[in-house]
């Protein structure tokens, strides 16, 4: 009795825990969002096909260190696409209270390796798994280019 006792206990305690911390990954209009779903996942296909986004990662991100991060696109034929906005999105997928989003930046064409990039620099406040997110609008559709990154502790 005593055992089936610590055990309803440990599960109410993983329930509470449960709910009092809650991320709250939702977003807020999930029913517009999921009507319109099918349309947008079929519409980024079809564009996905006639472009090339690039994402390029540091191989080494350190904690409260500065990032760079670079993002090139490129049409079917190679040539360079001029986004109306670029923007990076650092997501923690274990708390989103330390989520931040970031505008990415052309760079002047001085070389060939940085011509028609978009550049971002920023800090991670934590160590450990984040997605980066950057996201791409061009002529009213958004393109994502999505990287799984690992922050680790300063040296």
């Amino acid at each position: 009795m005593f055992i089936l006792f610590i055990i309803l206990c440990a599960n109410a305690t993983m329930i509470y825990l449960a709910i009092d911390t809650n991320p709250g990954l939702v977003v807020v209009d999930y029913y517009d969002r999921g009507q319109n779903y099918e349309r947008t996942v079929l519409t980024r296909q079809a564009l996905s096909r006639k472009l090339s986004l690039q994402l390029d990662v540091p191989p080494e991100i350190e904690q409260g260190e500065p990032a760079t991060f670079r993002f090139t696109g490129t049409d079917n034929e190679g040539r360079l696409i001029e986004p109306d906005a670029v923007t990076l999105y650092a997501y923690r997928p274990s708390n989103c209270a330390h989520d931040f989003s970031l505008p990415m930046t052309k760079t002047t064409p001085v070389t060939k390796a940085g011509k028609g990039s978009y550049l971002a620099r920023t800090t991670f406040p934590l160590q450990g798994v984040w997605d980066i997110v950057i996201a791409v609008e061009q002529d009213g559709v958004k393109h994502n280019v999505a990287r799984r990154v690992m922050v680790a502790t300063t040296r």
